[in-house]
């Protein structure tokens, strides 16, 4: 997707993440981050978005430890989520195309990757505010459902510090049913090595919409459809968490 585009999902996610959690109020609960409440949702979230501010805002060419959770709650930790969600906006939209600053995933530029990233990590958190307001989160658009599915499956658990492995080799077979996209994931003691289309045979077949499969990658909700061999199912939900340290 284009960064531009990707910086107007960022805007509106941000924007429906945080009326999200206004409604649900900051002692809900998070059903689908089981042991957080709101409150703990926006303080992270909060602390992702300025922490990749201050990359392309400053410059830093290296890595940098985020600022910390903040002691804030209420109208005050809304406002100061909000705050520092439309500052990232700024920064990306007003940053050259060739800005230099520290990145930890392939991209075709640093500004698209922290475009990308933080366009899917909030789409995500965004999901869980609504989950935690009551209700079913609504879907992405199916092009950046892709997109941040691509992002998880080449790129996040394309890592070292990828857990997604076993001692028994499988192939997973990934499939969006809407958009004809599909992704071959071979499964062994080494982080998964991912191809895009349809390469061989495979142990089993997780199937959806790109939308539907897209949270379920993210563990925010079933796989849609399964078929062949089910037990990748709870090899895929007890390993494949994205954790922040």
């Amino acid at each position: 997707m284009e960064t531009a585009e990707l910086i107007r999902v960022l805007d509106r996610e941000g924007r429906s993440l945080a009326e999200a959690a206004d409604a649900a109020g900051p002692d809900a609960k998070v059903p689908t981050c089981p042991g957080w409440q709101v409150r703990d949702l926006l303080r992270h979230t909060g602390m992702v978005h300025r922490w990749a501010t201050a990359f392309v805002a400053e410059g830093h060419t290296s890595y940098r430890p985020d600022g910390g959770l903040p002691a804030l709650d209420g109208a005050e930790l809304s406002a100061w989520f909000r705050a520092g969600h439309g500052r990232l906006v700024e920064v990306l939209t007003a940053a050259p195309s060739d800005v230099r600053c520290w990145t930890f995933l392939p991209a075709p530029s640093p500004l698209a990757f922290w475009a990308r990233r933080q366009a899917h990590e909030t789409t995500v958190h965004r999901a869980d505010a609504e989950s935690a307001r009551g209700g079913r989160p609504g879907p992405p658009d199916a092009d950046f459902a892709v997109d941040g599915i691509e992002e998880l499956l080449l790129n996040l658990h394309g890592r070292a510090r990828s857990r997604v492995r076993t001692d028994v080799p499988h192939v997973l077979r990934v499939r969006a049913s809407d958009t004809g996209t599909t992704w071959t994931v071979r499964l062994s003691e080494r982080p998964p090595e991912v191809e895009r289309g349809e390469v061989g045979a495979a142990d089993g077949e997780f199937a959806g919409t790109a939308a539907e499969l897209y949270f379920a990658l993210w563990n925010r909700r079933p796989v849609p459809h399964v078929s062949g061999d089910a037990s990748l199912v709870a090899l895929w939900r007890e390993n494949s968490a994205v954790t922040w340290s």
